[in-house]
């Protein structure tokens, strides 16, 4: 979904704008705190390699630390991907569909989400499970001596970053579906 053909509501109420604007919110700073994840990731692993050459002494529990890391820039960047439309799909097919027939392009769109956010649903029931477990037994990662670090964090993240997408999916899918009721494009009229 690219942001020039991502669908848009005409007019609309001014709580669904503060909706979408909270919605968009929470999104941007999920976004910057994984962009921020990623600058710690690279001072880390940069000290680990000069500790590990210059000193022989590497810091405890960088691939642990990275590998969680990784999994929570992913969920905390997610939503923002689909906010802008960076998700893999056919665009050349909705930009087709959509000048020959809006309602049309509009469906297709309204599928693909209705799609997405099943399987979003069914990643984030799994995973609420997952957490729950974790925050029970207090798991953790790790070497005891070494290195040990709780693995509920991450999956609180994954939680947190389910729930953005599909807030994020659930705004999509609202406008899809109005544009399927009434396909005419924003500044017109209608027949």
């Amino acid at each position: 979904m690219s942001t020039q053909n991502q669908p848009e509501p005409r007019g609309g109420s001014g709580t669904a704008r503060r909706v979408r604007a909270v919605a968009d919110g929470i999104s941007t700073t999920l976004n910057v705190v994984g962009t921020v994840l990623i600058l710690g990731l690279v001072i880390l692993v940069n000290a680990d390699v000069i500790g590990r050459n210059l000193f022989l002494a590497p810091i405890s529990g960088v691939p642990e630390i990275v590998s969680m890391s990784i999994v929570a820039i992913v969920f905390l960047q997610v939503s923002q991907a689909f906010r802008m439309g960076r998700f893999t799909r056919t665009e050349a097919l909705l930009d087709g569909l959509a000048r020959h027939s809006p309602r049309l392009r509009n469906a297709v769109e309204l599928i693909y989400v209705v799609a997405a956010f099943v399987l979003i649903w069914l990643l984030f029931s799994a995973s609420d499970e997952l957490f729950w477990k974790a925050w029970d037994r207090n798991s953790y990662i790790g070497t005891v001596g070494d290195f040990t670090a709780p693995d509920w964090p991450v999956k609180l993240v994954i939680l947190i970053g389910c729930l953005a997408l599909l807030m994020q999916m659930a705004i999509t899918g609202i406008i899809a579906l109005w544009g399927v009721i009434d396909p005419t494009p924003a500044g017109e009229t209608g027949p």
